[in-house]
């Protein structure tokens, strides 16, 4: 059986601030789209699934994220997730320039959560808070040939 990543989806707050962070970190929007329907309702398992959605995508081709805004039912709010919780809390990026991706994150109000680490001279990388409360890693390779 042949597998491969189709996506990561990410249920946000506010989708045009979301899509502008991503886009400003050089990311593109494939498309758009509002979606609802039955087989909405199958596929997510909530009944009335009515969302305002949006697929990125990496420079390169290969990573894509799916932003969703529900309409109905209601968002629910939780406590942004800590980088220790069970479960899926953060998505990661390779840079080209750490500080200009950090420059970027900061217009729109996200700043490491401690700092910027450097590991074994291979990379430096930070998490940030993204927005909805998102963990965003940004990692810049070292060993750049």
């Amino acid at each position: 059986m042949a597998i491969k990543l189709e996506n990561v989806g990410i249920a946000v707050e506010d989708l045009e601030a979301a899509i502008a962070f991503f886009t400003d970190l050089g990311l593109t929007v494939l498309g758009r789209d509002t979606v609802s329907g039955e087989w909405t309702d199958t596929a997510v398992g909530l009944d009335g699934n009515h969302a305002n959605i949006a697929m990125l995508q990496t420079p390169d081709g290969h990573g894509r994220l799916e932003l969703f805004e529900y309409i109905h039912p209601e968002a629910i709010a939780t406590s942004p997730t800590l980088p220790n919780e069970i479960g899926m809390h953060r998505v990661a990026f390779s840079v080209d320039d750490l500080d200009e991706a950090l420059a970027v994150a900061a217009r729109h109000g996200c700043h490491p959560l401690r700092g910027v680490a450097n590991y074994q001279d291979v990379y430096k990388l930070t998490y940030v808070r993204g927005p909805s409360g998102i963990i965003v890693m940004l990692a810049e390779e070292l060993t750049k040939s």
